[in-house]
């Protein structure tokens, strides 16, 4: 049993009760977002008696970042009815993303990952077998909610939980594709939640469904099976997708049909954590093609994202606002008073 939370303020989110949506949104996400525990200290988690208690989730990143960046996001998703699930929804709806289509599940735990950094090496462990999101099912999908965005974010993620929710997934990219919402996939490959035999055929199907691809060099090279750019590339080719290429050599570059554009990182002198990184990138390169931008001009706007994050500990606290990403494009400097 689960009760649908359309969440417009806090009493609502904590209780379950239903009232209206509160905003169209521009672009949806869906996905597993779990709750995170750190070590306050720099102690590893075995010897750290005090934790943080935070939360992540590719998806959910990725809204938060657009509704931060001053555009209309929503996600839903499935998360336990307890403590966690009621924090993480709360929080997500604070951040200005419409929550009207998640819910919490009486009969299932919220997942949970627990972070360690120690001599800067970070390691996760997970606990999320029969979380409430690995039970997702396309019959949780609202189509008339899809179908009111102008594009909906997918990630790799989802269909590895689950046999269920690849089919979710799925689901989603038809839904999407039926009522012309654009589709955004990231494949965003996890090798702890299933192996490049079981993810390929899977994520390279999805990427043939998207509008916007949105992988890792080195993601490519494990699903294409070839460390040879030029193959790589002709690959891409085949697809209907204009393909963000994330992790290339001080650069990110855009395939298309008829060319290769290369965009420059942002240059960062001190990097602090590198979690979330993408997802900060995709934010940016989102919202810059709902700003209209072309697309050197989005990816351009995403890498300027993913290079504040990486600044800030978090998967998605450093994700900044559109002032803030402006008046670094145009060099504005910060004035303490």
């Amino acid at each position: 049993m689960s009760d649908k939370i359309i969440a417009t303020d806090a009493t609502n989110a904590t209780n379950g009760t239903t009232s209206v949506q509160m905003f169209t949104p521009e672009l949806l996400t869906f996905g597993e977002t779990m709750a995170l525990m750190m070590p306050v200290s720099g102690k590893g988690l075995e010897y750290s008696s005090e934790l943080y208690s935070l939360f992540g989730g590719a998806e959910s990143n990725v809204a938060i970042g657009v509704a931060r960046l001053g555009h209309r996001a929503g996600w839903f998703g499935r998360l336990g009815k307890d403590p966690l699930g009621r924090m993480i929804l709360k929080r997500i709806r604070g951040e200005g993303v419409d929550v009207s289509h998640a819910e919490l599940d009486a009969q299932a735990a919220t997942g949970l990952m627990m972070r360690e950094v120690i001599m800067g090496k970070t390691s996760v462990y997970y606990y999320r077998k029969n979380s409430a999101a690995s039970l997702t099912r396309p019959e949780h999908l609202d189509e008339s909610y899809i179908a009111q965005a102008k594009m909906i974010h997918i990630t790799g993620i989802t269909p590895a939980l689950s046999e269920s929710c690849k089919e979710a997934a799925f689901e989603a990219i038809r839904l999407a594709r039926k009522n012309g919402v654009k589709i955004s996939f990231d494949p965003n490959l996890r090798l702890k939640l299933w192996s490049i035999e079981q993810a390929r055929p899977v994520l390279l199907e999805m990427a043939k469904e998207a509008d916007v691809f949105l992988p890792g060099l080195d993601e490519l090279k494990l699903l294409y099976q070839t460390e040879d750019w030029e193959t790589i590339v002709a690959k891409l080719r085949e697809l209907r997708a204009v393909s963000i290429v994330k992790g290339g050599d001080n650069e990110t570059y855009i395939v298309d049909k008829d060319s290769i554009t290369a965009v420059p990182y942002f240059k960062v002198e001190h990097v602090v954590d590198t979690v979330g990184a993408g997802d900060g990138f995709c934010a940016g390169f989102l919202v810059g093609l709902l700003k209209g931008y072309s697309y050197p001009e989005a990816v351009r706007i995403g890498n300027l994202v993913g290079s504040m994050v990486i600044q800030t500990e978090g998967d998605w606290e450093g994700i900044p606002s559109w002032e803030q990403v402006e008046a670094v494009l145009l060099d504005v400097k910060h004035i303490e008073r």
